[in-house]
């Protein structure tokens, strides 16, 4: 079977695939995009939080943005807030922030064709759609998520996964923080309360191992807010998913002849200890396009630059949060269930996260990452 042929064919058009596609096609490649769900952002799959520093590479966020973040507090079992002031980001409205880089993608030449599935792709580099069409590519970007075809077609696999599930609910007060709830019940992640204005994002993810308890430890959160009266009863909402913990995998490897990029959590770039992945998504997405419109253009190093740059950008930050991470499994595996000091260790909020027993070069790094 022969289908239509691009220079670049990129699988998903999350924010990875949108920002990989657009930066691909304004230096010159054909870029055809392919999208499993009917449109960009939805369903949305995220607790809609964003880091300030995304805006120096994304301009129109103040557009989708639902309500600034100045704080993060956190919650140690039943004990009283700790709080992270100095902690800026913001809430976005995911759907509009995903269809506005999909806009993007396509004013720059993108054809981008939604409701289309990769079924399989081949050693020539053919990829084979739901639909009964096919494309043929000279670059593959793979942005279609911790679980990505294109990853399992170049031998990449996200095997360590967080799984997780997440309600809307009404806020009862207005709130400016993002509140974190750590405790022994929560194997491998935690609870998450996140403000959107009048309404909030209360979530919990746990290790897959865990996933069969993950539907009533939420229900018991959100009990437990309600009678409080920090939440009303109503769930306005409901979403869930996995997000990869393992750390990032090679970003370069070939299918057949063709090489195949990773970007964002198709990549493991999303932090193993916070699940923050837009702002990686974002990162990767515009390098990976850059570096396979300069392959294209018979720069042989770019796709080994592309390799490197992730590496610069992420590996200090995922080093010390897989080491962190798997200190606190280490921890219940020897002790049982982790205590209060086990869990401030094992969270971005304590001064424990960041003692270093790494070279100073690699904080360096991390800080600057």
């Amino acid at each position: 079977m022969t289908g239509d042929i691009a220079d670049v064919v990129v699988v998903g058009l999350g924010p990875a695939g949108s920002c990989a596609a657009a930066t691909a096609a304004t230096h010159g490649a054909r870029v055809i995009a392919i999208e499993a769900r009917r449109e960009a952002g939805a369903p949305v799959q995220c607790a809609e939080f964003i880091p300030a520093l995304l805006d120096q590479e994304i301009p129109f966020l103040s557009a989708v943005t639902v309500q600034p973040i100045t704080r993060m507090r956190s919650f140690v079992e039943g004990e009283a807030p700790d709080v992270t002031d100095n902690f800026p980001g913001r809430m976005i409205a995911r759907v509009a922030f995903d269809r506005q880089l999909a806009r993007r993608a396509a004013a720059a030449g993108v054809t981008c064709r939604y409701g289309v599935r990769l079924r399989a792709v081949n050693a020539e580099g053919e990829l084979h759609l739901s639909d009964g069409s096919a494309l043929r590519a000279r670059v593959i970007i793979g942005a279609d998520g911790p679980r990505s075809c294109i990853g399992a077609a170049s031998g990449r696999v996200n095997r360590a996964l967080v799984e997780t599930r997440q309600i809307t609910v009404p806020l009862r007060a207005r709130h400016d923080a993002t509140d974190i709830f750590l405790r022994a019940a929560y194997p491998g992640g935690y609870a998450w309360l996140f403000p959107k204005g009048p309404r909030a994002h209360l979530g919990l993810g746990v290790a897959a191992a865990a996933r069969a308890r993950l539907k009533a430890s939420l229900a018991d959160m959100h009990r437990e807010l309600v009678v409080s009266g920090r939440v009303g009863a109503a769930v306005l909402g409901l979403t869930g998913g996995a997000i990869p913990v393992g750390g990032r995998l090679a970003a370069v490897a070939p299918i057949g002849k063709v090489p195949a990029l990773l970007a964002g959590d198709a990549a493991g770039l999303t932090n193993p200890v916070t699940g923050a992945g837009i702002a990686a998504a974002v990162q990767s997405g515009l390098r990976a396009g850059h570096a396979a419109a300069a392959w294209l253009d018979g720069n042989t190093r770019a796709l080994d630059h592309y390799e490197d740059d992730l590496a610069e950008l992420f590996d200090a930050a995922l080093t010390r949060a897989l080491a962190r991470r798997a200190a606190l499994l280490a921890f219940a595996a020897a002790h049982g269930p982790p205590n209060a000091a086990a869990l401030r260790r094992g969270w971005i909020g304590y001064p424990q996260y960041w003692v270093d027993t790494a070279p100073p070069e690699l904080r360096r790094m991390e800080m600057t990452a």
